[in-house]
């Protein structure tokens, strides 16, 4: 384990609230918690008897599963609750619902929501530590953290790169925690997509809006392109999803601009041919498995870290 450093925290919301040695700590027990997925027994006692809860209020795959993991490798008791059977789908409020788990006294609860700050509200009304898993438009902590130490592990550092981030900036919270931490550790931001899919006021988080595909890839490091939510798309934003592909879909054309060695990223799940083609998302340059490997040693970090400060 990482040791020397003292975190300070006691909820994990979002990247905005760590320091640069906040984060450095986080990837460097990350790190030291990564061997175990590779071991013949996938399971450590660092967490035994502790009781960590999934509340899920939206749908999940890839962030669920790998906080479950992630717990259960650290020999955690984990329960999940998804919206469909929570009582809010019988009018309870989202406040009572959280009242009545902490009454049962869980150490952790791991929060998803649609609305931005939700798992900010929950830290008012219970004594248990929280991770924000994703709340609305707002943050993403660990996908952004999964991500730095991803480009970490194979740049070997994160100051000095220059990281694209292509497609739906505005509905995005993979974005903006991906914004907030590799500008904190260095990093140039520069992102793209529809002009109506940029917010106003995204260079406030330090990123650098481009006007072409061929500017924001060119001489980059990392191109990381993002999902087209359409979930959360009420107006037709963009003309249709052909005229998309065709005009910010990253192919291995585009891909070629970026450096000899830039990595290709995707936070998940992809609309294939769509934001991304086929052969580059499975091609050479391709680092996206090892996000999602990478995802379960930083969300064990992630446990780790904020139990010491239960």
């Amino acid at each position: 384990m990482a040791t020397g450093y003292f975190f300070p925290h006691r909820h994990i919301l979002g990247i905005d609230h760590l320091s640069t040695d906040d984060i450095h700590h986080i990837l460097t027990t990350a790190e030291s918690f990564k061997e175990i997925s590779s071991r013949p027994i996938k399971k450590v006692p660092t967490l035994r008897g502790s009781t960590i809860i999934n509340l899920f209020f939206e749908p999940s795959t890839r962030t669920r599963l790998s906080f479950e993991v992630a717990a259960k490798r650290m020999s955690a008791d984990t329960f999940n609750i998804s919206a469909s059977t929570s009582s809010t789908t019988k009018g309870e409020t989202l406040i009572d619902t959280a009242r009545n788990i902490a009454a049962m006294n869980p150490d952790t609860i791991i929060m998803r929501h649609s609305f931005s700050g939700a798992p900010h509200m929950l830290t008012r009304y219970i004594d248990a530590a929280v991770i924000n898993a994703g709340d609305g438009t707002h943050e993403h902590p660990s996908q952004g953290l999964l991500d730095m130490m991803t480009v970490q592990e194979h740049k070997g550092r994160l100051d000095g790169l220059k990281i694209a981030i292509i497609g739906d900036i505005l509905h995005s919270r993979v974005a903006h925690s991906d914004i907030l931490g590799f500008t904190k550790m260095g990093s140039e931001v520069c992102v793209y997509g529809p002009s109506t899919l940029i917010p106003r006021g995204i260079d406030r988080l330090g990123a650098t809006v481009c006007s072409s595909l061929s500017e924001v890839v060119e001489g980059a490091d990392v191109v990381m392109t993002l999902r087209i939510q359409k979930e959360r798309q009420n107006d037709s934003l963009f003309p249709s999803f052909r005229e998309y592909a065709r005009r910010f879909g990253v192919t291995s054309e585009v891909v070629a601009l970026a450096k000899p060695d830039a990595l290709v990223m995707h936070p998940g799940p992809i609309n294939r041919g769509i934001e991304l083609m086929p052969d580059v998302a499975d091609g050479r340059r391709s680092v996206i498995l090892d996000q999602v490997t990478n995802g379960v040693a930083v969300r064990m970090a992630m446990l780790y870290l904020v139990m010491g400060n239960t």
